[in-house]
């Protein structure tokens, strides 16, 4: 019967190899392990969901923590799924409402800003291996929603009025542009309604300047300047007055002697 034996070298690279995959395995495995917070930004009085994710099926208890170390001073609670009573709460639980999952989880009932802080996760796979997580928690208190609340709203407010201003500026522009283009095309030049050129040449032989107004009815010319070619009609001087001569002495016995045969100036004797 023949025996076959594996040269040392062999036998020890093998060795080193498996204990290689075994260190790196729970590092791995630690990698995959996270934590999602839901609400992403817890406020007062607010239940927060710790939700524990990438979590193998032979994971044996789970161990949550609130700081930056992992010791009993910090410990919440621990839970080991199949026992009666799997949840055990730690030093660091005080008067907070936690209750935890088989799968991990947490939840913390009407979260205060006194319970921000990093909180930890330790999960126990077996003694030699345990896949931990950790994630920052901040608990925003009423005076600072209070006073983020007007900051958004005065941005709000600002985005709004700044897009009505806007708008109203090209409105009116625009309304202005069609008012002009309108008034343009509505008013065009009217000879008859502009005033006459004034002619200032000397040949004209009268230095007095005159100015040309429309006449608000119609005006007839007369007969004498309607026909063409003929010269204007001028009237005969007026013929002076008749001197005055001297009556005679008789002349009253004259007109007696001799009446006027008008009706007006006949003398009517009286009795």
């Amino acid at each position: 019967m023949e025996t076959w034996t594996l040269p040392g070298c062999f036998s020890k690279g093998l060795l080193f190899s498996a204990l290689f995959l075994a260190l790196e395995l729970p590092q791995g495995s630690q990698a995959a392990l996270h934590i999602e917070m839901i609400p992403e930004q817890p406020q007062k009085n607010q239940d927060l969901l710790l939700s524990l994710h990438g979590v193998p099926s032979t994971a044996q208890d789970f161990i949550w923590y609130l700081g930056e170390e992992t010791s009993g001073g910090t410990r919440l609670f621990s839970y080991i799924p199949g026992l009666p009573r799997p949840q055990r709460d730690g030093s660091a639980m005080g008067q907070r409402d936690i209750v935890g999952f088989p799968n991990g989880s947490m939840l913390l009932r009407n979260a205060q800003p006194s319970d921000s802080g990093t909180y930890q996760v330790a999960a126990t796979m077996n003694p030699a291996w345990t896949m931990k997580a950790k994630i920052d928690v901040q608990v925003a208190g009423a005076r600072e929603v209070s006073s983020l609340l007007p900051v958004h709203a005065g941005i709000t407010v600002a985005i709004i009025i700044g897009s009505l201003a806007i708008g109203s500026l090209l409105v009116c522009g625009i309304a202005y542009v069609l008012v002009t283009r309108s008034r343009k095309s509505r008013s065009p030049r009217n000879p008859a309604t502009e005033k006459p050129e004034v002619n200032l040449s000397p040949e004209s032989g009268d230095s007095n300047i005159y100015e040309v107004m429309p006449s608000p009815v119609f005006l007839v010319s007369p007969i004498s300047d309607m026909e063409q070619g003929s010269p204007p009609m001028s009237q005969p001087p007026p013929p002076p007055p008749a001197s005055q001569e001297p009556e005679p002495e008789n002349q009253h016995y004259q007109d007696l002697l001799n009446p006027d045969p008008a009706p007006y100036c006949q003398l009517v004797p009286t009795s």
